[in-house]
This record gives structure tokens, C-alpha cells and sequence, in this order.
């Protein structure tokens, strides 16, 4: 698996923060097929947040399938192919958030999710490789106006 943070991580704009980034720390992955990262020390200026602790969580994961998924071999008579099965990869971020005053914090949790059909990875990695760079760079555009929907529920 590739997949890797290189800290500090640059954070996307947000409001109120002004060039936000993140120190990261290999951490122990809740499964075998993932990889995981703990935000340990902040850059930038982003008053009032928070660095990983155990009750507390700020973490980065990405996880793929347990078994990679492969094409099978089309009907001899019609050369159609059956049921495609899809590979999974997510990465989640965990975040603790206080919702009220003096009460511990909860976890909030941010899923970004590929399902890749089973031998496009082969046969189209082109088009595989830009629906993950469109939707990366969608994100990382949006970044601002998502940050504010999940804050004020407004979808402009």
C-alpha cells in the first residue's frame, strides 16, 4: 500500500484559519489492511483547536479492501461478464468535538470513499487515476464552502 502522510500535512483553506497544518505521527491502525496517522502538534493559526489524545481523537486513516476483488472470465456462449464486484478504499478522519460545556468530547467522522470496479484498475487505470484526481482536487477546492455547510447546514 502506498498511501502515505508526509508531515506536516497542509491543510486546506478554511474560514478562521489562516495557513493551517497538521504534524503527523504513525499510529497503530484499528485493521490490518489500513494504515493510520495521529495529529499530534498544529501550525498555523486555528484558535481553539485540538491535538490527538486517547478521549479525545484526531486521526487519519485509509483502508483497502480485505480481498481484492479481480474480473472473472466472461460466458463462453455470450462473452458478457456477470456480476462485477467493486474494491472499496477509505480513508476516514476522526475528529473529537465538544458539543456542550462540560461534557467530553464526541467523535465526528469524515468518510471519502472509492469503489473502483473490479479490473478497471488493468484495463482504464487512466480513468481510475482521474476520478481520484478530480475528486481530491474538488475537495481540496471546496474545501472552504464544505467547511461551512457542515457548520452553518447552508448548501449555497
Amino acid at each position: 500500500m502506498t498511501w502515505t502522510l508526509t508531515s506536516p500535512v497542509t491543510g486546506a483553506a478554511q474560514t478562521g484559519f489562516t495557513s493551517p497544518t497538521y504534524t503527523v505521527t504513525a499510529d497503530a491502525s484499528p485493521d490490518v489492511n489500513g494504515k493510520q496517522f495521529a495529529v499530534t502538534a498544529l501550525g498555523g493559526t486555528q484558535t481553539n483547536v485540538r491535538t490527538h489524545a486517547a478521549s479525545d481523537p484526531f486521526t487519519v486513516s485509509f483502508f483497502r479492501p480485505k480481498s481484492i476483488k479481480t474480473l472473472q472470465s466472461p460466458n463462453p456462449i455470450t462473452g458478457k461478464y456477470g456480476t462485477v464486484g467493486f474494491n472499496d478504499y477509505v480513508a476516514i478522519v476522526r475528529k473529537g468535538v465538544n458539543f456542550a460545556a462540560n461534557q467530553a468530547p464526541l467523535v465526528a467522522v469524515s468518510r471519502f470513499s472509492f469503489s473502483i470496479p473490479a479490473g478497471s484498475d488493468a484495463y482504464d487505470s487512466a480513468n481510475v487515476r482521474a476520478l481520484v484526481s478530480c475528486a481530491v482536487g474538488a475537495a481540496s477546492q471546496q474545501s472552504v464552502g464544505i467547511g461551512d455547510t457542515c457548520v452553518t447546514g447552508i448548501l449555497g
